[in-house]
Protein backbone atom coordinates (compact mmCIF):
# COMPACT_ATOMS: atom_id res chain seq x y z
CA UNK A 1 0.00 0.00 0.00
CA UNK A 2 1.41 3.40 -1.01
CA UNK A 3 1.60 6.40 1.31
CA UNK A 4 -1.16 8.09 -0.72
CA UNK A 5 -3.50 5.12 -0.24
CA UNK A 6 -2.67 4.91 3.44
CA UNK A 7 -3.30 8.59 4.08
CA UNK A 8 -6.50 8.50 2.00
CA UNK A 9 -7.83 5.68 4.17
CA UNK A 10 -6.81 7.65 7.25
CA UNK A 11 -8.59 10.85 6.18
CA UNK A 12 -11.76 9.12 4.98
CA UNK A 13 -11.95 6.99 8.13
CA UNK A 14 -11.38 10.08 10.27
CA UNK A 15 -14.12 11.95 8.39
CA UNK A 16 -16.61 9.19 9.18
CA UNK A 17 -15.42 9.13 12.78
CA UNK A 18 -15.90 12.89 13.08
CA UNK A 19 -19.51 12.57 11.94
CA UNK A 20 -20.20 9.66 14.29
CA UNK A 21 -18.62 11.49 17.22
CA UNK A 22 -20.80 14.53 16.61
CA UNK A 23 -24.11 12.66 16.49
CA UNK A 24 -23.38 9.85 18.92
CA UNK A 25 -19.87 8.89 20.01
CA UNK A 26 -17.27 6.11 19.87
CA UNK A 27 -15.76 7.44 16.64
CA UNK A 28 -12.39 6.99 18.32
CA UNK A 29 -12.85 3.24 17.87
CA UNK A 30 -12.34 3.96 14.15
CA UNK A 31 -9.49 6.46 14.47
CA UNK A 32 -7.58 4.41 17.04
CA UNK A 33 -7.87 1.34 14.82
CA UNK A 34 -6.53 3.32 11.86
CA UNK A 35 -3.67 4.73 13.93
CA UNK A 36 -2.62 1.32 15.26
CA UNK A 37 -3.52 -1.13 12.48
CA UNK A 38 -3.05 1.03 9.35
CA UNK A 39 -0.48 3.61 10.41
CA UNK A 40 1.37 1.29 12.80
CA UNK A 41 1.52 3.41 15.95
CA UNK A 42 1.94 1.80 19.38
CA UNK A 43 -1.31 1.98 21.46
CA UNK A 44 -0.09 4.68 23.87
CA UNK A 45 1.14 6.95 21.07
CA UNK A 46 -2.07 6.30 19.11
CA UNK A 47 -4.02 7.34 22.21
CA UNK A 48 -2.16 10.65 22.34
CA UNK A 49 -2.13 11.26 18.57
CA UNK A 50 -5.88 10.67 18.34
CA UNK A 51 -6.50 13.65 20.62
CA UNK A 52 -5.41 16.16 17.96
CA UNK A 53 -8.32 15.33 15.68
CA UNK A 54 -10.68 15.08 18.65
CA UNK A 55 -9.79 18.65 19.62
CA UNK A 56 -10.08 20.18 16.15
CA UNK A 57 -13.35 18.36 15.52
CA UNK A 58 -14.79 19.52 18.84
CA UNK A 59 -13.69 23.10 18.21
CA UNK A 60 -15.45 23.10 14.82
CA UNK A 61 -18.68 21.52 16.08
CA UNK A 62 -18.82 23.75 19.17
CA UNK A 63 -18.66 26.83 16.96
CA UNK A 64 -21.48 25.54 14.75
CA UNK A 65 -23.70 24.53 17.69
CA UNK A 66 -23.08 27.83 19.49
CA UNK A 67 -23.78 29.86 16.37
CA UNK A 68 -27.13 28.09 15.98
CA UNK A 69 -28.21 28.40 19.62
CA UNK A 70 -27.72 24.76 20.62
CA UNK A 71 -24.80 25.29 23.01
CA UNK A 72 -25.50 27.04 26.32
CA UNK A 73 -22.23 27.16 28.23
CA UNK A 74 -23.40 29.43 31.05
CA UNK A 75 -26.34 27.22 32.00
CA UNK A 76 -24.15 24.11 32.10
CA UNK A 77 -21.03 25.40 33.85
CA UNK A 78 -21.71 23.21 36.88
CA UNK A 79 -21.45 20.14 34.64
CA UNK A 80 -18.31 21.26 32.81
CA UNK A 81 -15.94 21.77 35.75
CA UNK A 82 -16.01 18.27 37.34
CA UNK A 83 -15.61 16.65 33.92
CA UNK A 84 -12.61 18.86 33.16
CA UNK A 85 -10.90 18.07 36.48
CA UNK A 86 -11.59 14.35 36.09
CA UNK A 87 -10.18 14.36 32.56
CA UNK A 88 -6.89 15.85 33.67
CA UNK A 89 -6.59 13.18 36.36
CA UNK A 90 -7.36 10.46 33.81
CA UNK A 91 -4.80 11.82 31.36
CA UNK A 92 -2.11 11.87 34.04
CA UNK A 93 -2.75 8.16 34.53
CA UNK A 94 -2.89 7.46 30.78
CA UNK A 95 0.60 8.80 30.07
CA UNK A 96 2.03 6.33 32.58
CA UNK A 97 -0.24 3.27 32.30
CA UNK A 98 -1.26 1.22 29.25
CA UNK A 99 -5.01 1.11 28.62
CA UNK A 100 -4.89 -2.25 26.83
CA UNK A 101 -6.05 -4.17 29.89
CA UNK A 102 -9.11 -1.97 30.13
CA UNK A 103 -10.45 -3.15 26.77
CA UNK A 104 -11.45 -6.51 28.27
CA UNK A 105 -13.90 -4.67 30.52
CA UNK A 106 -14.90 -2.17 27.84
CA UNK A 107 -16.97 -4.64 25.80
CA UNK A 108 -19.22 -5.42 28.77
CA UNK A 109 -19.66 -1.72 29.39
CA UNK A 110 -20.81 -1.36 25.77
CA UNK A 111 -23.53 -3.96 26.34
CA UNK A 112 -24.75 -2.03 29.36
CA UNK A 113 -24.83 1.17 27.30
CA UNK A 114 -26.80 -0.50 24.50
CA UNK A 115 -29.43 -1.72 26.96
CA UNK A 116 -29.64 1.75 28.53
CA UNK A 117 -30.22 3.31 25.10
CA UNK A 118 -32.88 0.82 24.01
CA UNK A 119 -35.01 0.90 27.18
CA UNK A 120 -37.76 3.55 27.06
CA UNK A 121 -36.63 5.30 23.86
CA UNK A 122 -38.99 8.27 24.36
CA UNK A 123 -36.56 9.60 26.96
CA UNK A 124 -34.09 10.25 24.14
CA UNK A 125 -36.51 12.40 22.15
CA UNK A 126 -37.67 14.86 24.80
CA UNK A 127 -36.76 18.51 25.24
CA UNK A 128 -34.37 19.66 27.97
CA UNK A 129 -36.08 19.74 31.37
CA UNK A 130 -35.05 23.18 32.63
CA UNK A 131 -36.77 22.59 35.98
CA UNK A 132 -34.70 19.51 36.81
CA UNK A 133 -31.93 20.22 39.34
CA UNK A 134 -29.69 17.21 40.11
CA UNK A 135 -28.14 17.01 43.57
CA UNK A 136 -24.51 18.14 43.70
CA UNK A 137 -23.42 14.99 45.55
CA UNK A 138 -24.74 12.95 42.62
CA UNK A 139 -23.62 14.91 39.57
CA UNK A 140 -20.15 15.96 40.78
CA UNK A 141 -18.81 12.40 41.42
CA UNK A 142 -20.59 11.05 38.32
CA UNK A 143 -19.16 13.70 36.03
CA UNK A 144 -15.69 13.51 37.60
CA UNK A 145 -15.69 9.77 36.82
CA UNK A 146 -16.92 10.50 33.31
CA UNK A 147 -14.12 13.02 32.77
CA UNK A 148 -11.55 10.63 34.25
CA UNK A 149 -12.56 8.00 31.71
CA UNK A 150 -12.38 10.49 28.84
CA UNK A 151 -8.95 11.68 29.88
CA UNK A 152 -7.73 8.12 30.24
CA UNK A 153 -8.88 6.47 27.00
CA UNK A 154 -11.46 8.69 25.16
CA UNK A 155 -12.96 5.77 23.18
CA UNK A 156 -16.67 5.56 24.00
CA UNK A 157 -16.59 8.82 25.97
CA UNK A 158 -19.26 10.43 23.79
CA UNK A 159 -21.69 7.56 24.34
CA UNK A 160 -21.17 7.66 28.11
CA UNK A 161 -21.66 11.42 28.06
CA UNK A 162 -24.97 11.18 26.21
CA UNK A 163 -26.32 8.48 28.50
CA UNK A 164 -25.57 10.54 31.61
CA UNK A 165 -26.80 13.86 30.24
CA UNK A 166 -29.96 12.55 28.55
CA UNK A 167 -31.05 9.85 30.99
CA UNK A 168 -29.73 11.15 34.31
CA UNK A 169 -29.86 14.92 33.81
CA UNK A 170 -32.81 15.08 31.36
CA UNK A 171 -31.12 17.08 28.63
CA UNK A 172 -32.19 17.02 24.98
CA UNK A 173 -29.93 14.78 22.87
CA UNK A 174 -28.92 17.49 20.37
CA UNK A 175 -28.07 19.93 23.19
CA UNK A 176 -26.18 17.10 24.90
CA UNK A 177 -24.17 16.54 21.74
CA UNK A 178 -23.37 20.25 21.61
CA UNK A 179 -22.22 20.32 25.24
CA UNK A 180 -20.33 17.07 24.72
CA UNK A 181 -18.22 18.57 21.95
CA UNK A 182 -17.41 21.69 23.95
CA UNK A 183 -16.44 19.82 27.12
CA UNK A 184 -14.35 17.22 25.33
CA UNK A 185 -12.62 19.90 23.28
CA UNK A 186 -11.86 21.91 26.41
CA UNK A 187 -10.16 19.13 28.33
CA UNK A 188 -8.55 17.60 25.22
CA UNK A 189 -6.44 20.72 24.79
CA UNK A 190 -4.89 20.08 28.20
CA UNK A 191 -4.61 16.36 27.53
CA UNK A 192 -2.69 17.04 24.30
CA UNK A 193 -0.16 19.08 26.28
CA UNK A 194 0.33 16.23 28.76
CA UNK A 195 0.81 13.62 26.02
CA UNK A 196 3.12 15.92 24.05
CA UNK A 197 5.50 16.47 26.96
CA UNK A 198 5.68 12.70 27.40
CA UNK A 199 6.58 12.28 23.71
CA UNK A 200 3.38 10.34 23.01
CA UNK A 201 2.07 12.28 19.99
CA UNK A 202 2.90 11.88 16.31
CA UNK A 203 1.99 15.36 15.10
CA UNK A 204 2.22 14.56 11.39
CA UNK A 205 -0.20 11.64 11.52
CA UNK A 206 -2.38 13.46 14.03
CA UNK A 207 -2.71 16.43 11.68
CA UNK A 208 -3.65 14.16 8.77
CA UNK A 209 -6.37 12.50 10.83
CA UNK A 210 -7.54 15.89 12.11
CA UNK A 211 -8.39 17.02 8.57
CA UNK A 212 -10.98 14.27 8.22
CA UNK A 213 -12.31 14.49 11.76
CA UNK A 214 -12.79 18.25 11.59
CA UNK A 215 -14.57 18.18 8.25
CA UNK A 216 -16.79 15.29 9.32
CA UNK A 217 -17.68 17.01 12.59
CA UNK A 218 -18.36 20.39 10.98
CA UNK A 219 -20.69 19.05 8.27
CA UNK A 220 -22.56 16.84 10.73
CA UNK A 221 -22.99 19.66 13.25
CA UNK A 222 -24.48 21.90 10.56
CA UNK A 223 -26.88 19.10 9.65
CA UNK A 224 -27.85 18.54 13.30
CA UNK A 225 -28.68 22.20 13.86
CA UNK A 226 -30.82 22.54 10.72
CA UNK A 227 -32.68 19.23 10.47
CA UNK A 228 -35.95 18.95 12.42
CA UNK A 229 -35.44 15.23 12.87
CA UNK A 230 -31.90 15.59 14.23
CA UNK A 231 -32.87 14.15 17.63
CA UNK A 232 -34.32 11.00 16.08
CA UNK A 233 -31.41 10.58 13.69
CA UNK A 234 -28.89 11.01 16.51
CA UNK A 235 -30.73 8.39 18.55
CA UNK A 236 -30.74 5.85 15.71
CA UNK A 237 -27.08 6.52 14.94
CA UNK A 238 -26.29 5.93 18.62
CA UNK A 239 -28.05 2.55 18.51
CA UNK A 240 -26.22 1.52 15.32
CA UNK A 241 -22.86 2.60 16.76
CA UNK A 242 -23.42 0.57 19.92
CA UNK A 243 -24.61 -2.54 18.08
CA UNK A 244 -21.61 -2.43 15.74
CA UNK A 245 -19.24 -1.86 18.66
CA UNK A 246 -20.63 -4.81 20.59
CA UNK A 247 -20.47 -7.11 17.55
CA UNK A 248 -16.88 -6.06 16.81
CA UNK A 249 -15.76 -6.49 20.42
CA UNK A 250 -17.29 -9.94 20.83
CA UNK A 251 -16.94 -11.39 17.34
CA UNK A 252 -13.67 -9.71 16.39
Amino acid sequence: MTDLQTYTIAIVGALIAGGINTLAGNGSAITLTILTEVLGLPPNIANGTNRIGVFTQCAATSWVFHKNGKLNIKRNTKYILPIFIGAIAGALLAVNVSNEEFKAVFKFMMIFMLVAVLVRPKRWLRETDLEFKPKWFIYIPALFALGFYGGFIQMGMGVFFLIIMVLAFRMNITESNALKGFVIGLYTLMVIALFHFQGLIDWKLGAIMAVGQTLGGYVTAKFATKNKKADQIAYYVLIIVLIMAVLKLFLG
